[in-house]
């Protein structure tokens, strides 16, 4: 087992889960936030250190003391409806310059494993269903978010070369799970409040991943031998449609799902109409990744299977829409 964890942006949804389960496994984890983080935030008595924006004048030097193996979640995340004049430059101004930064101050510190959680997006925008994304496709990013964590991925491997840092590389796609927000979110209220919604008949396939396998993942990537300088997709390993994920969901809230079977053509027509193609390829396009590499390299198996991690969302929701 390895020695002090430094976990960067774990304030974060992921990040407090891991950095609980890192304390629980009796890891010590030390917690770097862009700000102070409210005292509810971690779990007692877990060290936090405020590091700043991310950017490449970042220092970290207070927060890599002594520290083993850093597990890297802070990052700027994909936005919707960006209001920066230069997107691009603002994604590679945090996640590539801030990442490399840190990458290279850890190395300066003697940090042995940097695990940098990236993105499916590296790989691109959707898949045909039946033809997954696998670790070894080439990269081929479509928007200025996994364009900046292509060059992330880029500069850290330069890095581990040049210094001996070790890094490992996983690119999840949608993480849900208690305390999820977002889109996910917005899925579980629509469906708790019997909204109708026209999506019954959507034949897509598309890879998740629950919060709770994400974090054995970064738990195993942080020691096991075979994890060093390599890349891994990350999901539950079971796909499913956009319709049976809503009805899956809506059986953990214990509500009917009014699922309205609309065709996908008049979707599409409908979301172009309203300037809303993105949010229609999400819901109706496939997006499926291969595991077979992280399953053979690491031995690793998801611990927790699609509906069990369904229902400990829709526990979660329940638990804090019945308390107000």
């Amino acid at each position: 087992m390895s020695g002090r964890v430094l976990v960067t942006g774990a304030s974060g949804f992921l990040g407090r889960r891991l950095t609980a389960t890192l304390a629980a496994s009796g890891r010590d984890p030390r917690a770097a936030v862009r700000t102070a983080a409210p005292a509810p935030a971690f779990a007692a008595g877990l060290e936090a250190v405020t590091v700043g924006e991310l950017d490449a004048a970042t220092d970290w030097r207070a927060a890599l003391a002594g520290v083993d193996s850093v597990v890297h979640l802070a990052a700027r995340v994909h936005v919707m409806q960006d209001t920066v004049a230069d997107p691009l430059a603002e994604f590679r101004r945090v996640n590539v310059a801030g990442t490399l930064n840190l990458a290279r101050q850890a190395a300066l510190a003697g940090v042995r494993r940097l695990v940098f959680v990236s993105s499916v997006k590296v790989n691109g925008e959707g898949t045909a269903p039946g033809r997954p994304y696998t670790a070894d496709d080439v990269p081929a990013p479509q928007d200025a978010y996994g364009v900046s964590k292509h060059e992330a991925e880029l500069g850290l491997q330069d890095i581990a070369k040049a210094t001996g840092l070790e890094v490992t590389i996983i690119r999840p796609v949608l993480v849900y799970g208690p305390g999820v927000g977002a889109n996910f979110l917005a899925m579980m209220r629509w469906l708790y409040r019997g909204v109708p919604l026209p999506l019954g008949a959507i034949d897509n396939r598309r890879s998740l991943l629950a919060v709770d396998n994400l974090v054995d993942l970064l738990l195993t990537c942080l020691d096991h031998p075979g994890a060093a300088n390599q890349v891994f997709l990350a999901s539950d390993g079971e796909d499913v449609s956009t319709t049976v994920l809503l009805r899956r969901t809506a059986q953990a809230l214990g509500k009917p799902a009014r699922l309205l079977p609309v065709p996908v053509p008049v979707l599409g027509l409908a979301a172009r109409l309203l300037g809303k193609q993105d949010f229609a390829q999400r819901l109706c396009g496939s997006l499926q990744v291969d595991i077979g590499k992280t399953r053979d390299l690491l031995g690793w198996t998801p611990p927790l299977s699609l509906q069990a991690a369904l229902a400990l969302a829709a526990g979660d929701f329940l638990r804090r829409a019945e308390a107000g």
